[in-house]
């Protein structure tokens, strides 16, 4: 059995982007200034952080107040818990995501101004990958990362929320495993892996926000694949919808209603 080697590198070489800035060029002249190994081939993933994709498409807005941007940006409250730092608010966004502060960055941006998500991440992975193939004459895929926490994990990983040219799971319900097992439920999100390793070598403050991935081409596929809200749970499959306080709350409402009693 042939081994899988997964190798990850940061493109060097991207300035700081500005509303307006044509994304594609940029990382194109970061590729260009790569030396010969470095630069993607067929069957690599670039993995793009959201912030300068957001900043390319002028989504720094004027927020004196955080908090009014992120209710701006909330669909939905999951939860609210107060801290020895504040007030953190865990909320489902427009696109779906459930996450703090709706996605709302106040980091790298001017004074006054926050940033916030793109308005569409797979339309813009869609976009990059298409004109990434394009012109470099080879077939890539890209995901659009983004920083999440975990439910039951301290810490946070990047997670794709755009994805484009690239299969986001493996499904493999219904192969065997080494023992000849029949899979029932194994999916791995294979754009979220791609995006937390992307991560390790871009990093949080080093200013090379586009990495490579080499080594999984077996994922990357054509644009019409789904994208990363394919990723989303929703509706009855979102067994977590509510914090626990909150989902708390609600039964009892909803149970001092049926019986008549008046609201709490």
């Amino acid at each position: 059995m042939s081994a899988t080697r997964v190798q990850a590198w940061a493109l060097d070489g991207i300035p700081e982007v500005s509303p307006g800035d044509d994304l594609l060029e940029l990382i194109l002249a970061a590729v260009a200034g790569a030396a010969e190994e470095d630069r993607p081939r067929g069957g690599d993933v670039l993995v793009v952080t959201s912030k300068i994709v957001s900043k390319a498409e002028g989504r720094v807005v004027a927020a004196e107040d955080r908090e009014e941007a992120i209710t701006a940006e909330t669909v939905r409250v999951v939860a609210t818990r107060a801290h020895a730092h504040g007030i953190t608010r865990i909320v489902e966004n427009r696109l779906g995501i459930v996450q703090a502060a709706a996605g709302v960055d106040a980091s790298n941006v001017a004074e006054g101004t926050v940033l916030l998500l793109p308005v569409d991440p797979d339309a813009s992975a869609r976009a990059l990958c298409g004109g990434l193939r394009e012109r470099l004459g080879v077939e890539v895929g890209v995901v659009v990362s983004d920083t999440l926490g975990r439910a039951w994990r301290v810490g946070q990983t990047d997670a794709a929320i755009g994805a484009a040219g690239l299969h986001v799971i493996d499904d493999l319900r219904g192969a065997v495993d080494a023992l000849g097992r029949t899979l029932g439920v194994t999916m791995p999100a294979v754009a979220d892996e791609i995006a937390a390793l992307g991560d390790l070598v871009k990093g949080k403050s080093s200013g090379r926000p586009v990495a490579v991935v080499r080594g999984l081409g077996r994922y990357v596929t054509g644009l019409e694949a789904p994208g990363a809200r394919s990723l989303t749970r929703t509706g009855p499959e979102d067994m977590f919808r509510l914090g626990a306080d909150e989902a708390y709350a609600e039964g009892r409402a909803a149970a001092r209603a049926e019986l008549g009693a008046a609201p709490e």
